[in-house]
């Protein structure tokens, strides 16, 4: 191997994946264009002068990528601007020639604002500069507001114009052979119009939000100048692993936050600080969930339980190959399958989050939202996502009426499901009363393949054990033998959110009339004022369903174990049309 190839593999080994796999891809001479997606407004390791600094993006590109460039240029709707003083004087005598030959006035009176007309001044002077065997590197930032997602015949003229002259780039023999290339960031893929994101002559690279080894290096490198303050019991490991999903930068800013205030950085501040720094990074679609409960504050669904004990028993070990890729957890509503769903992230120790409403009225803009979420996710393994109301958030491939918006999301959301490597770190939770309703796509083996049935309390035992549970819960000491029976012998078959609503205002007529406890006068009263809700046709259905779904036997109630599926299936049927007539009705 010659020096210059050994200098070259050293180069490209000390580049972060996403700049090496762009240098390849660039020294193949197969693209000169270039679409970098994802985490583009975060720092970037630089080695210079045997130091390590922390750029941005487009320095980064600059420096490390077009250090060797004649002329560096950037451009965004907000204007050009050059790597040098030199590269700017060059570009004037450039304009003022353009100038002269077309009758214009840019070099005095400043660039055209529309986006197609300043594309058009730089495909004339890049073709000048190749001419002049010029090495040239040209950034062009925030490139969906350039070249916007959608349909060709929506866009204005301004928009198709910029596509075709970035079309025409991408192609161009010229610039493939010349040594010139040219960057478009966005950090949303689907935001940027598919005609680029999809041509064969753009190479589309993401940059990753920083995995544990980057976030440690670039921790390690900041508290070696700046360590924390005293009375911190973060260290640079711990702050590293829990930091996942944040980028260097916001990393950086907890760092000098508490340095800067002398504040020191605790476990609990971390958390707190995480949390706020995610869902602000989400845009609000993703909500963490802080679970003070575990499992052992489930009660009845023993089997249930005990199905997602194990599995936090797994993840714990390590063994993330064992267990399923998401769970589908289905039953009547007031079931609790939201708690137990908590409790499994507070049982394991690994943070949860709730995907919250990501639709738009926008166009494109419920496609990028979830590509942020799904980036976001990604970063932060070991993850729990639950999922409520699945049926009707996730979308059906099948979905029509809305552009085809709903289909893509479905596709974004089951190939992100379907990804074996995320098995054990990223675990979906998809609740639904009507599971019926749940595309197959989703619930497929593979994706969320576990469906876990709850339902009401079924014995004296459960109902007993669902109290218990529900006191716990609400911070209630336990009754004492004879309220606990009266309860039992009065409460009927409520369920547990039903239960719940009884021991709270049980508790508020206590508190009011300045009792140690709830007594059975208490309870009396909150029982006999107390309607549950009662939709029987609904809640048969839901029961049903939530049979049929099932995946474990050892899941059902006795009294549905050996009921034939087609008995079960004649059931439903009649209770959809019931639900169906009475709702026309």
């Amino acid at each position: 191997m010659s020096a210059t190839s050994q200098k070259a593999e050293t180069y490209l080994d000390g580049l972060p994946a996403w700049a090496r796999e762009l240098s390849e891809k660039y020294y193949s001479r197969s693209f000169a264009l270039f679409l970098l997606s994802g985490n583009v407004r975060d720092l970037v390791p630089l080695r210079r002068n045997d130091q390590i600094e922390s750029v941005s993006v487009e320095e980064f590109l600059s420096s490390a990528l077009f250090g060797q460039r004649d002329l560096i240029l950037h451009y965004d709707r907000g204007g050009l601007s050059f790597g040098s003083a030199d590269s700017q004087a060059d570009f004037r005598r450039a304009l003022e020639g353009y100038d002269s030959f077309h009758g214009t006035n840019y070099a005095q009176g400043g660039l055209p604002r529309s986006p197609d007309a300043v594309l058009n001044l730089l495909d004339n002077y890049l073709r000048l500069r190749i001419a002049d065997g010029r090495k040239i590197g040209l950034v062009i930032d925030f490139a969906e507001t350039i070249v916007p997602a959608g349909e060709v015949s929506s866009m204005s003229a301004e928009d198709r114009n910029s596509l075709v002259i970035l079309k025409r780039w991408a192609r161009n023999p010229a610039f493939l052979n010349a040594d010139v290339t040219i960057c478009l960031l966005s950090e949303n893929q689907i935001e940027v119009n598919q005609g680029i994101v999809q041509h064969p002559g753009v190479a589309a690279i993401t940059i990753p939000l920083p995995d544990y080894a980057e976030r440690f290096d670039f921790i390690r490198q900041k508290l070696k100048d700046q360590p924390l303050p005293a009375g911190s019991d973060v260290t640079e490991e711990s702050l590293a692993k829990l930091g996942a999903g944040l980028k260097r930068v916001q990393l950086q800013s907890l760092i000098s936050h508490a340095t800067q205030n002398r504040q020191p950085l605790t476990m609990k501040t971390l958390s707190e600080h995480k949390k706020d720094l995610i869902e602000s990074e989400s845009g609000g679609l993703l909500e963490f969930v802080q679970s003070r409960f575990d499992l052992s504050f489930v009660a009845g669904n023993d089997q249930a339980k005990r199905k997602l004990q194990e599995a936090a028993a797994a993840i714990r070990a390590g063994k993330t190959e064992v267990l399923p890729m998401g769970y589908v957890i289905c039953g009547p509503v007031g079931t609790g399958k939201t708690f137990i769903t908590t409790c499994f992230a507070g049982e394991v120790g690994i943070p949860a989050v709730t995907l919250k409403n990501f639709r738009s009225m926008w166009q494109g803009v419920t496609e990028g939202n979830l590509e942020r979420v799904l980036t976001l996710l990604k970063a932060m393994c070991p993850i729990a996502v639950i999922v409520d109301e699945a049926d009707a958030q996730l979308g059906d491939r099948s979905s029509s009426g809305d552009s085809g918006v709903s289909n893509r999301v479905f596709a974004q959301i089951a190939q992100f499901m379907g990804n074996t490597e995320l098995r054990g770190k990223v675990i979906w939770f998809l609740l639904t009363c009507r599971p019926d309703l749940l595309p197959v796509d989703l619930k497929r083996q593979g994706r969320a393949e576990e469906h876990i049935a709850l339902f009401y309390p079924d014995t004296t035992e459960e109902r007993l054990a669902l109290l218990r549970a529900m006191l716990r819960k609400v911070g209630m000491p336990l009754f004492p033998a004879e309220v606990e029976k009266f309860f039992l012998d009065h409460s009927g078959n409520l369920s547990g959110a039903d239960i719940e609503a009884v021991l709270v205002r049980s508790h508020m007529r206590s508190s009011l009339q300045n009792k140690n406890a709830v007594d059975t006068d208490d309870l009396k009263a909150a029982l006999e004022d107390f309607i549950p809700p009662y939709y029987p046709t609904e809640i048969d259905l839901q029961n049903i369903v939530a049979v049929l779904e099932c995946t474990s036997k050892s899941l059902l109630p006795q009294q549905y174990r050996n009921v034939e599926r087609s008995e079960l299936i004649r059931r439903a049927n009649e209770l959809l049309a019931l639900s169906r007539s009475s709702s026309e009705g």
